[in-house]
């Protein structure tokens, strides 16, 4: 069980890349008050986990009522992570996760309040790269309540990270440095591209075009 819940927090904890968030957050809340921050940080890390708590829930029905194969979804999920991986790897922006205008401030009190749900919770914190890995977990055969369990387990434990590197965004920066900020962003850049390449092998073997333990 231990051995199959490393690999689920693992991979959650990088497609979401909490620490990753602190430069952006930093950025859209520059013009909030403490408590609007406090507020913004509470109401962005229960809309995603809300949402990726959705997907835990009817990710599998879904690709089951799309008459998505397993196998061919783990192939997919597994080239979308491996492009996340390699964005991380190069330092460009994460496109899987926000496009340029969603990365644009706020400008009027409006905004302010709802950039809570966009784009600090959708998609920065629950975007493509994270609802793709759950419905690639979810689409796996046997049992998927325990996999659920570990999925809302895992999404819970990194939100809850990147709800305290958001309050304490300035001494995340202040200790590592934007450098540091860089280097851990790219080491896990380079084992989520391992992962990737897993999920298209895995996929190949649920196809029947490769032999399991051909590698």
């Amino acid at each position: 069980m231990f051995a199959t819940f490393l690999p689920i927090l693992f991979t959650i904890f990088v497609v979401i890349d909490p620490l990753g968030l602190v430069p952006i957050y930093i950025g859209l809340s520059s013009h909030l008050e403490v408590h609007e921050k406090n507020r913004t940080i509470r109401r962005a890390v229960l809309t995603a986990f809300l949402v990726l708590f959705l997907f835990i829930l009817a990710g599998k029905w879904l690709l089951q009522l799309l008459h998505i194969h397993p196998g061919s979804f783990c192939i997919a999920g597994g080239i979308l992570l491996f492009i996340v991986s390699m964005e991380m790897l190069f330092g460009q922006a994460t496109k899987s996760k926000v496009s340029n205008q969603e990365q644009q401030g706020p400008s009027d009190e409006e905004e302010r309040i709802s950039v809570a749900v966009f784009p600090l919770a959708i998609p920065l914190l629950a975007g493509p790269g994270a609802i793709t890995t759950i419905l690639l977990y979810t689409s796996t055969e046997g049992e998927i309540i325990p996999i659920m369990v570990m999925l809302v387990i895992s999404v819970a434990f990194t939100l809850g990270v990147a709800a305290l590197a958001m309050k304490g965004s300035h001494m995340v920066i202040h200790a590592l440095g934007k450098t540091g900020v860089s280097v851990i962003e790219r080491i896990m850049g380079l084992l989520l591209s391992g992962l990737s390449v897993q999920f298209v092998y895995d996929g190949l073997v649920k196809l029947h075009i490769l032999s399991p333990g051909i590698l």
